[in-house]
C-alpha cells in the first residue's frame, strides 16, 4: 500500500495560514464537522489586520443549545453577513498590494453565497483559497466514512477507512492523543510545527502572524506560497 497521510480538523472560517500548511502536508484532508459545535472558537469567525488592530469577521449562527449541536448542523442566522463581510475586507485590504488581483475571486463568493450551513461555508472558501494557494490536496467530510465512538479511536477508525499511513496532527494534540491506538493499527502519528514563519510586508503594523489567510494573499499576491511551510506539496513534514 502506497504511502498516505491524512489529517482531520473541524472546518473554520477563512483560516490562517498554518491551516493551509496542515491541508498541503497532507493526502486528503477530512473536515471533522460531525462533532459538537463550540462557541467563540474558529468555526464561525477569524481575524483580519485594521488600524485599529486585529478585528473579528464573525458569522452569526444559530445556536440552539451548548451540549446538542454538531458543526454541519449549525445554521447560518443573518442572510447579510457576507455583504457586511465584504465591506469590512474590501474597507481594510483596498489599499493592500494585491487586493484588486484577488477582488474577482473572493468578491463574488461573498457577494453571491446564499448557503445556510455553516460548514458549507466554511469548506467554499476554503476551497477558494487552497485553489490561491495552489494546493490540491483531497478535501472530504468525516461522514463520508463509517467511524467508530471515542475520541482517538474515532481518529483511527477515519484514518484507517481513509487508508492512511499517517495521520498529521495539529501540535496542541499532543496533550491528549492517544498514540499507541495509532501504533496499534499501524498509523504513525507526526505533528505540524507552526514556529518560524517568515514575516512579508503586512499593513496596518505591528505584524501578526495570527490572522486570516487573506492577509497573506492580500498583500503577497501570488508569492504567497513562499511564505508557508507546504507551498502545495503533499507530504510529511
Amino acid at each position: 500500500m502506497a504511502d498516505k497521510t491524512v489529517a482531520i480538523v473541524q472546518s473554520c472560517y477563512i483560516p490562517w495560514k498554518g491551516y493551509f500548511d496542515l491541508i498541503g502536508f497532507a493526502d486528503e484532508f477530512i473536515l471533522y464537522d460531525d462533532r459538537q459545535y463550540t462557541r467563540r472558537d474558529w468555526r464561525n469567525r477569524n481575524r483580519i489586520k485594521t488600524p485599529q488592530g486585529a478585528r473579528w469577521l464573525t458569522i452569526p449562527v444559530q445556536v440552539k443549545g451548548r451540549y446538542h449541536q454538531r458543526i454541519d448542523e449549525t445554521l447560518v442566522a443573518d442572510e447579510d453577513w457576507a455583504r457586511t463581510h465584504w465591506r469590512t475586507l474590501e474597507l481594510n485590504y483596498a489599499t493592500a498590494p494585491y487586493f484588486a488581483e484577488y477582488r474577482g475571486v473572493f468578491e463574488p463568493l461573498y457577494l453571491g453565497l446564499r448557503e445556510e450551513r455553516l460548514s458549507i461555508v466554511n469548506r467554499i472558501f476554503i476551497e477558494a483559497i487552497c485553489d490561491v494557494l495552489g494546493i490540491g490536496t483531497k478535501l472530504s467530510w468525516s461522514t463520508d466514512y463509517e467511524a467508530e465512538e471515542g475520541k482517538s479511536e474515532r481518529l483511527v477508525s477515519l484514518c484507517r477507512a481513509a487508508g492512511a499511513s499517517t495521520y498529521l496532527s495539529g501540535p496542541n494534540a499532543k496533550d491528549y492523543l492517544d498514540e499507541e491506538a495509532f501504533e496499534a493499527a499501524g498509523i504513525a502519528v507526526r505533528y505540524m510545527d507552526y514556529e518560524g514563519y517568515p514575516v512579508y510586508e503586512q499593513r496596518h503594523p505591528p505584524f501578526d502572524h495570527h490572522v486570516t489567510a487573506l492577509d497573506l494573499i492580500f498583500n503577497t499576491g501570488a508569492e504567497a506560497p513562499a511564505y508557508l511551510k507546504s507551498p502545495g506539496r503533499v507530504g510529511v513534514p
